[in-house]
């Protein structure tokens, strides 16, 4: 069995679509992040940038010996769970795959996914005075950044050509474009592409996932600390009571 801790967020997608699709036992662990479940010292041992999604693999297998494994950052769990059932991943013999793999792995948690988590922020939660240039500067971003991926599908129906978690950490930031204030019109590939991966059963149940506790601009900036205006120091005085 696997604990996935989650909210109903592109980046918790990523996760539960690859739990969903792998066909593995998991049991989803909803985290309130608007109330403070990501600080609690229970979770910032598994996850030290209190950010989830994060796993704890209670049968990570002989290799890993008895103890359960924990895995943070998005990025980091769909490799492991790539690597642990062989699954949506290029054989390691493979090397040039796993280089492209690799690539564009590093390209959206670098690079789409930073982009899209700001423009979400200044389109859906920023004060209103303060989203005119934020929203103008990340939309830009987004753009470049979905011309990237159309230039990358072009004569290719996934972005590795088979469907891979490289899709799976790409697809959430580009299936709410429209609630990001943004467009697929010019990036038919892209369109295409996105269709195919929201058709498929398993990404269905994974955006179904605690659908109803998705922050739909109830919790925003001007409202709520805890999820927004985080401090250096606050996390700091955070993690020094959780170590008291």
């Amino acid at each position: 069995m696997i604990d996935l801790y989650f909210a109903p967020t592109p980046n918790g997608w990523k996760a539960a679509i690859m739990l969903e699709e792998t066909g593995l036992a998991y049991r989803p662990i909803l985290m309130r992040l608007s109330e403070g479940d990501q600080f609690t010292p229970e979770f910032l041992a598994i996850s030290p940038n209190a950010k989830m999604p994060a796993i704890v693999d209670h049968a990570p297998g002989a290799d890993w010996g008895d103890d359960p494994v924990t895995v943070f950052e998005s990025g980091a769990v769909l490799l492991y769970l790539a690597d642990k059932t062989g699954q949506f991943v290029p054989p390691r013999t493979d090397l040039r795959a796993r280089k492209a793999l690799m690539e564009w792995l590093f390209w959206q948690v670098g690079n789409q996914g930073p982009m899209a988590g700001q423009l979400s922020h200044f389109r859906n939660y920023a004060p209103e005075g303060d989203r005119a240039y934020g929203f103008e500067r990340y939309l830009g971003e987004y753009d470049r950044n979905l011309g990237v991926l159309e230039n990358r599908l072009d004569g290719r129906e996934y972005i590795l050509g088979d469907y891979s978690i490289a899709d799976m950490l790409a697809f959430p930031w580009a299936f709410i474009a429209k609630p990001l204030g943004a467009s697929l019109d010019a990036f038919p590939r892209v369109a295409d592409w996105r269709a195919r991966i929201k058709a498929r059963p398993a990404v269905q149940r994974a955006i179904d996932l605690h659908k109803s506790e998705q922050n739909r601009g109830q919790h925003r900036a001007d409202n709520n600390t805890v999820l927004f205006n985080q401090s250096a120091a606050s996390l700091r005085s955070r993690a020094k009571g959780n170590r008291d």
